[in-house]
């Protein structure tokens, strides 16, 4: 456990260092959708994916520590942290039940931000959608005799035909 705990606290700052970044990019993403910046924003969502490896990876590592940690110690039931905590000495307590919190918190705001982002680029889609139902409308959705949806009939002329 002599090296072990201390590495499971730098793991733990990693991983909030991840979810850090991580929030950083959605509000650049976000950014780029309120703009309609759209080269920022693709620029902002492969980030995204990218630090969302990143994250993984993180997180991993901080698993395989956990489960190396809680080999060492005697009666331990599983290798959870909230587990773990108790029986680890007392002045390393408080440090691990801050940084179990602050990842657990930018965690959450950082899946309160992904929701935001989802809402705001399916709203945007929507707005498109409407748009281009100006522009070529297709009509009520048609249904065939087993309820089933039919593909709308072809009116014959294409998108750009009709754009001029």
């Amino acid at each position: 456990m002599n090296d072990t705990l201390p590495r499971l606290i730098e793991s733990l700052r990693e991983e909030l260092k991840q979810y850090g970044h991580l929030l950083l990019l959605l509000d650049e993403q976000q950014e780029g959708i309120i703009r309609r910046q759209n080269e920022a924003l693709l620029d902002a969502t492969a980030a995204i994916q990218e630090q969302g490896a990143a994250i993984q990876t993180a997180r991993r590592e901080r698993e395989a520590i956990q489960r190396e940690l809680a080999a060492t110690l005697p009666a331990a039931p599983e290798p959870s942290l909230l587990a773990l905590t108790p029986l680890l000495p007392a002045d390393y307590r408080p440090l691990l039940e801050a940084l179990v919190q602050e990842n657990h918190q930018l965690l959450r705001r950082v899946r309160q931000r992904a929701h935001q982002n989802h809402l705001l680029l399916r709203r945007s889609l929507e707005l498109l959608d409407q748009f281009l139902q100006t522009l070529a409308p297709t009509g009520p959705p048609v249904y065939d005799g087993a309820g089933g949806l039919q593909a709308a009939p072809s009116r014959g002329v294409a998108l750009y035909e009709a754009l001029g």
